[in-house]
C-alpha cells in the first residue's frame, strides 16, 4: 500500500563526476563519466522512498534561479513534490560538487550546505501533515524541521532524523524522535565514543537507534537492547548519497516491519545502489 513521507531538509544541484582520483593542487583532470542530479540528504531520500512506490514530499527551499529548473525537473522525474520554503527567493540553489574515485567508489564533496538557505519556521503550516505516514529531518532546516517534529509527533507519526553529522539545534528536535538513524561520524556534545552517543540519544526517550559504519556491520539498540547487523558485501563502484538511500528505504520498510527487518532491507538496497555511478542509475538498472 502507497504511503506518504514529508522529508524536511537540504536540497541541492548535485554535479557528479567519475574520475581516477581527485584533482591534487594545480592539476587538471579529465572525468570518464558525469551526471547531474538534485541532491542533499533528504531529497535523496524522499527519490528513494518514491522509488519503492510511496508519495514522497521535499520540503526545503529551492527558489526561482533559472538553475532551479534542473532540481525541479529531476525530482518531477522521480515523482517528488517539492513544498518550497521560500518559493520567490532569486538566490542561487546550493551547489555539491563531488568526484567519485574509480577504483574505490570513495567521494571527494565541496558544498555549501544549507547555510545561506535557512527558513524560518513562519513558512509552514499545520496542515502540511495531513495523510503524511512517515517524517525524516536531515537538520539542514532545524528551525522548520524542529517545528515539524513537534507537530507530527502531537498527531502520532513516526518522525526519524538522518544523524548523518551532528548539527546545532539537533537537541531541539530530538524529544520528538522515534527512530534514529545516524552515522560512524555523528558527535553530539562531549560524546567521544558511540556507546556515549547511544546514552546520549537514549537520554531524549529515543528507542530505536542505529549507527551504521559504512560497508562494516551496524550497531543498533532497540528498547535497551544492543545487536548488530551485517553489511552486505559488494565491489562499490559509488558510495555517494549511499546514507540518503539508507534513510529512504528505511522509511519504506519501518512502516510495514520490524526495526531490525527495516535496517536490514535498507542496508540491502543500499549495498545494490552502491554498485553503479551517480545517485540514481541503480533505480534503472
Amino acid at each position: 500500500m502507497k504511503k506518504s513521507g514529508l522529508f524536511v531538509g537540504l536540497v541541492t544541484l548535485d554535479l557528479i563526476y567519475l574520475a581516477q582520483s581527485p584533482p591534487q593542487s594545480n592539476q587538471k583532470i579529465v572525468a570518464a563519466d558525469y551526471t547531474v542530479a538534485a541532491g542533499g540528504p533528504a531529497t535523496n531520500a524522499a527519490v528513494t522512498f518514491s522509488h519503492l512506490g510511496n508519495q514522497a514530499t521535499v520540503l526545503g527551499v529551492v527558489g526561482c534561479h533559472p538553475m532551479t529548473q534542473l532540481i525541479k525537473g529531476d525530482l518531477a522525474n522521480y515523482k517528488v513534490e517539492i513544498i518550497d520554503l521560500d518559493p520567490n527567493t532569486q538566490n542561487a540553489p546550493p551547489v555539491s560538487s563531488i568526484i567519485v574515485t574509480q577504483a574505490t567508489g570513495e567521494r571527494a564533496v565541496v558544498s555549501i550546505n544549507a547555510v545561506k538557505t535557512q527558513a524560518n519556521r513562519e513558512s509552514i503550516w499545520p496542515e502540511i501533515l495531513q495523510h503524511v505516514d512517515i517524517v525524516l529531518i536531515d537538520g539542514h532546516q532545524m528551525a522548520v524541521g524542529s517545528e515539524i517534529a513537534q507537530i507530527a509527533k502531537a498527531r502520532n507519526i513516526p518522525v526519524v532524523i538522518d544523524g548523518g553529522s551532528w548539527k546545532n539545534g539537533f537537541e531541539k528536535v530530538l524529544p520528538f524522535v522515534d527512530y534514529a538513524i545516524c552515522s560512524a561520524n555523528f558527535h553530539p556534545p562531549n560524546c567521544e565514543t558511540e556507546d556515549e552517543v547511544f546514552a546520549y540519544l537514549s537520554g531524549f526517550g529515543i528507542c530505536h537507534i542505529a549507527i551504521t559504519h559504512g560497508e562494516k556491520p551496524i550497531r543498533y539498540l532497540e528498547d535497551g537492547k544492543a545487536g548488530v547487523i551485517d553489511v552486505p558485501a559488494v565491489q562499490a563502484v559509488d558510495t555517494l548519497g549511499a546514507g540518503d538511500i539508507f534513510h529512504g528505504a528505511f522509511c519504506h520498510h519501518i512502516l510495514q516491519e520490524s526495526f531490525t527487518t527495516a535496517l536490514q532491507q535498507a542496508a540491502h538496497m543500499t549495498s545494490f545502489s552502491c554498485q553503479f555511478f551517480g545517485t540514481r542509475r541503480w533505480m534503472h538498472s
